[in-house]
Protein backbone atom coordinates (compact mmCIF):
# COMPACT_ATOMS: atom_id res chain seq x y z
CA UNK A 1 0.00 0.00 0.00
CA UNK A 2 1.54 3.46 -1.14
CA UNK A 3 1.88 6.42 1.34
CA UNK A 4 1.43 9.83 -0.53
CA UNK A 5 1.21 13.30 1.13
CA UNK A 6 -0.49 15.95 -0.50
CA UNK A 7 -1.28 19.42 -0.39
CA UNK A 8 -4.01 21.32 -1.09
CA UNK A 9 -5.98 18.31 -1.04
CA UNK A 10 -9.04 20.53 0.23
CA UNK A 11 -10.72 21.80 -3.42
CA UNK A 12 -10.28 21.54 -6.91
CA UNK A 13 -7.01 19.28 -8.63
CA UNK A 14 -5.84 18.32 -4.47
CA UNK A 15 -9.03 17.13 -3.47
CA UNK A 16 -9.58 15.09 -7.00
CA UNK A 17 -6.46 13.17 -6.23
CA UNK A 18 -7.17 12.82 -2.67
CA UNK A 19 -10.35 10.75 -3.33
CA UNK A 20 -8.86 8.72 -6.07
CA UNK A 21 -6.49 7.98 -3.97
CA UNK A 22 -8.41 7.15 -1.01
CA UNK A 23 -10.97 5.47 -2.77
CA UNK A 24 -8.64 2.63 -4.20
CA UNK A 25 -6.99 2.17 -0.60
CA UNK A 26 -3.60 4.03 -0.45
CA UNK A 27 -2.61 5.91 2.68
CA UNK A 28 -2.77 9.80 2.48
CA UNK A 29 -1.32 12.28 4.69
CA UNK A 30 -2.81 15.55 4.31
CA UNK A 31 -0.44 18.87 4.63
CA UNK A 32 -3.72 21.49 6.47
CA UNK A 33 -2.67 25.21 7.17
CA UNK A 34 -4.35 24.73 10.92
CA UNK A 35 -5.89 22.68 13.31
CA UNK A 36 -9.36 23.33 12.03
CA UNK A 37 -8.60 22.80 8.52
CA UNK A 38 -7.36 19.46 9.37
CA UNK A 39 -9.99 18.18 11.50
CA UNK A 40 -12.37 18.89 7.94
CA UNK A 41 -9.37 16.65 6.05
CA UNK A 42 -9.52 13.95 8.78
CA UNK A 43 -13.33 13.58 8.76
CA UNK A 44 -13.74 13.89 4.67
CA UNK A 45 -11.09 11.66 4.17
CA UNK A 46 -11.39 8.50 7.23
CA UNK A 47 -8.56 7.23 8.20
CA UNK A 48 -6.16 9.65 6.33
CA UNK A 49 -3.08 11.55 8.99
CA UNK A 50 -3.09 15.23 8.73
CA UNK A 51 0.10 17.11 9.17
CA UNK A 52 -0.27 21.21 10.08
CA UNK A 53 1.94 23.65 8.34
CA UNK A 54 1.28 26.91 6.51
CA UNK A 55 2.49 26.97 3.21
CA UNK A 56 2.55 30.46 3.33
CA UNK A 57 5.59 30.92 5.88
CA UNK A 58 8.24 28.19 5.12
CA UNK A 59 10.50 29.27 7.29
CA UNK A 60 8.14 27.92 9.97
CA UNK A 61 7.82 24.70 8.60
CA UNK A 62 10.45 22.60 9.94
CA UNK A 63 9.54 23.91 13.30
CA UNK A 64 5.90 22.89 12.71
CA UNK A 65 7.08 19.28 11.84
CA UNK A 66 9.44 19.13 14.79
CA UNK A 67 6.03 18.80 17.10
CA UNK A 68 4.61 16.34 14.88
CA UNK A 69 5.24 12.76 13.66
CA UNK A 70 6.30 12.51 10.04
CA UNK A 71 5.67 9.16 7.95
CA UNK A 72 8.73 6.78 8.08
CA UNK A 73 8.52 6.61 4.11
CA UNK A 74 6.78 8.49 1.65
CA UNK A 75 5.92 6.44 -2.36
CA UNK A 76 4.49 10.35 -3.31
CA UNK A 77 5.07 14.06 -2.18
CA UNK A 78 2.33 15.96 -4.43
CA UNK A 79 2.70 19.76 -4.43
CA UNK A 80 -0.57 20.52 -5.29
CA UNK A 81 -1.74 23.84 -3.80
CA UNK A 82 -0.97 27.17 -5.12
CA UNK A 83 -2.04 30.81 -4.95
CA UNK A 84 -2.51 33.06 -7.67
CA UNK A 85 -2.67 37.54 -7.37
CA UNK A 86 -2.72 39.22 -10.93
CA UNK A 87 -0.99 42.37 -11.32
CA UNK A 88 0.99 44.64 -13.50
CA UNK A 89 4.65 44.39 -12.53
CA UNK A 90 4.39 48.13 -11.89
CA UNK A 91 1.45 47.48 -9.31
CA UNK A 92 2.70 44.57 -7.64
CA UNK A 93 3.70 45.45 -3.86
CA UNK A 94 6.83 42.88 -2.28
CA UNK A 95 3.75 41.24 -0.36
CA UNK A 96 1.96 40.45 -2.85
CA UNK A 97 5.17 38.82 -4.27
CA UNK A 98 6.43 37.39 -1.41
CA UNK A 99 2.71 35.67 -1.10
CA UNK A 100 2.89 33.64 -4.25
CA UNK A 101 6.70 33.52 -4.01
CA UNK A 102 6.10 31.42 -0.95
CA UNK A 103 3.05 29.42 -1.13
CA UNK A 104 4.24 28.26 -5.10
CA UNK A 105 8.09 28.01 -4.73
CA UNK A 106 9.72 27.75 -1.62
CA UNK A 107 6.49 26.13 0.40
CA UNK A 108 7.34 23.24 -1.83
CA UNK A 109 10.87 23.51 -1.97
CA UNK A 110 11.43 23.55 1.47
CA UNK A 111 8.49 20.42 1.63
CA UNK A 112 10.64 18.35 0.08
CA UNK A 113 14.28 19.12 1.41
CA UNK A 114 12.76 18.19 5.02
CA UNK A 115 10.74 14.70 3.53
CA UNK A 116 13.55 13.64 1.33
CA UNK A 117 14.54 11.10 3.61
CA UNK A 118 11.26 9.10 3.55
CA UNK A 119 11.48 9.86 -0.05
CA UNK A 120 14.70 7.94 -0.19
CA UNK A 121 14.16 5.45 1.74
CA UNK A 122 11.32 4.17 -0.92
CA UNK A 123 12.45 5.42 -4.11
CA UNK A 124 9.70 7.45 -4.03
CA UNK A 125 7.93 10.32 -6.55
CA UNK A 126 7.75 14.11 -6.13
CA UNK A 127 5.19 15.46 -8.27
CA UNK A 128 4.84 19.26 -9.19
CA UNK A 129 1.73 20.61 -10.45
CA UNK A 130 2.92 23.36 -12.28
CA UNK A 131 0.60 25.57 -14.64
CA UNK A 132 0.77 26.77 -18.05
CA UNK A 133 1.86 30.02 -16.70
CA UNK A 134 4.60 28.09 -15.45
CA UNK A 135 5.90 27.76 -19.30
CA UNK A 136 4.75 31.26 -20.77
CA UNK A 137 4.13 34.46 -18.61
CA UNK A 138 1.17 37.16 -19.76
CA UNK A 139 0.78 39.89 -18.76
CA UNK A 140 -0.57 40.75 -15.50
CA UNK A 141 0.76 37.18 -14.19
CA UNK A 142 4.02 38.08 -13.64
CA UNK A 143 4.44 36.81 -9.57
CA UNK A 144 2.45 33.76 -10.31
CA UNK A 145 4.17 33.28 -13.27
CA UNK A 146 7.26 33.69 -12.13
CA UNK A 147 6.71 31.22 -8.82
CA UNK A 148 5.67 28.66 -11.42
CA UNK A 149 8.82 29.06 -13.90
CA UNK A 150 10.89 28.77 -10.28
CA UNK A 151 9.04 26.06 -9.72
CA UNK A 152 10.19 23.78 -13.23
CA UNK A 153 13.41 24.99 -12.13
CA UNK A 154 13.35 23.39 -8.91
CA UNK A 155 11.92 20.07 -10.26
CA UNK A 156 14.41 20.24 -13.16
CA UNK A 157 17.23 20.17 -10.73
CA UNK A 158 15.72 17.89 -8.01
CA UNK A 159 15.58 15.46 -10.81
CA UNK A 160 19.29 15.44 -11.60
CA UNK A 161 20.15 15.63 -8.24
CA UNK A 162 18.30 12.53 -6.91
CA UNK A 163 18.67 9.84 -9.77
CA UNK A 164 21.20 8.22 -8.27
CA UNK A 165 19.02 7.88 -5.49
CA UNK A 166 16.11 6.47 -7.31
CA UNK A 167 13.47 9.38 -7.24
CA UNK A 168 11.20 9.69 -10.10
CA UNK A 169 10.14 14.13 -10.28
CA UNK A 170 7.28 15.18 -13.05
CA UNK A 171 5.89 18.40 -13.19
CA UNK A 172 1.92 18.56 -14.88
CA UNK A 173 1.38 22.37 -16.76
CA UNK A 174 -2.64 22.29 -16.18
CA UNK A 175 -4.37 24.80 -18.45
CA UNK A 176 -7.17 26.88 -16.60
CA UNK A 177 -9.01 24.00 -14.60
CA UNK A 178 -12.43 24.41 -13.10
CA UNK A 179 -11.56 25.03 -9.61
CA UNK A 180 -12.08 27.57 -6.55
CA UNK A 181 -9.17 28.92 -7.66
CA UNK A 182 -9.81 29.79 -11.23
CA UNK A 183 -13.01 31.26 -10.20
CA UNK A 184 -11.05 34.18 -8.46
CA UNK A 185 -8.99 34.42 -11.62
CA UNK A 186 -12.01 35.09 -13.31
CA UNK A 187 -13.25 38.10 -10.74
CA UNK A 188 -9.52 39.69 -10.53
CA UNK A 189 -9.88 39.51 -14.51
CA UNK A 190 -13.67 41.12 -14.44
CA UNK A 191 -14.77 38.10 -16.71
CA UNK A 192 -17.95 35.79 -16.08
CA UNK A 193 -16.93 32.41 -14.86
CA UNK A 194 -18.21 29.47 -16.78
CA UNK A 195 -16.51 26.49 -15.49
CA UNK A 196 -17.62 23.99 -18.49
CA UNK A 197 -14.96 25.67 -20.33
CA UNK A 198 -12.35 24.48 -18.16
CA UNK A 199 -10.93 21.40 -17.63
CA UNK A 200 -12.35 19.15 -15.22
CA UNK A 201 -9.96 18.61 -11.92
CA UNK A 202 -10.65 15.03 -12.14
CA UNK A 203 -9.00 15.06 -15.61
CA UNK A 204 -6.29 16.42 -14.15
CA UNK A 205 -6.23 13.78 -11.54
CA UNK A 206 -5.86 11.25 -14.54
CA UNK A 207 -2.82 13.00 -15.66
CA UNK A 208 -1.22 12.89 -12.28
CA UNK A 209 -2.53 9.15 -11.24
CA UNK A 210 -1.43 7.95 -14.68
CA UNK A 211 2.21 9.11 -13.76
CA UNK A 212 2.38 8.03 -10.51
CA UNK A 213 1.49 4.73 -11.57
CA UNK A 214 3.97 4.15 -14.48
CA UNK A 215 5.81 1.14 -14.43
CA UNK A 216 9.62 1.91 -12.39
CA UNK A 217 11.38 1.49 -15.87
CA UNK A 218 9.80 4.46 -17.11
CA UNK A 219 9.53 8.26 -15.98
CA UNK A 220 7.41 11.13 -16.68
CA UNK A 221 9.24 14.66 -16.72
CA UNK A 222 6.73 16.67 -17.93
CA UNK A 223 3.11 16.63 -18.59
CA UNK A 224 1.25 19.81 -20.26
CA UNK A 225 -2.65 19.40 -20.19
CA UNK A 226 -5.05 21.97 -21.87
CA UNK A 227 -9.09 22.64 -22.00
CA UNK A 228 -10.32 21.36 -25.36
CA UNK A 229 -13.47 23.57 -24.96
Amino acid sequence: MATHLITGAGSGIGAAVARRLHERGDELVLLARDAGRAKELAARYPGARTLVGDLAEPDRLSWAFSHQTLPDRLDSLLHIAGVVELGTVGDLTPKTWHGQLNVNLIAPAELTRLLLPQLRVSQGHVVFVNSGAGLHAHAEWGAYAASKHGLKALADSLREEEHANGLRVTSVYPGRTASPMQAKVHQQEGKEYDPDRWIDPESVATTILMALDLPRDAEVHDLTVRPRR
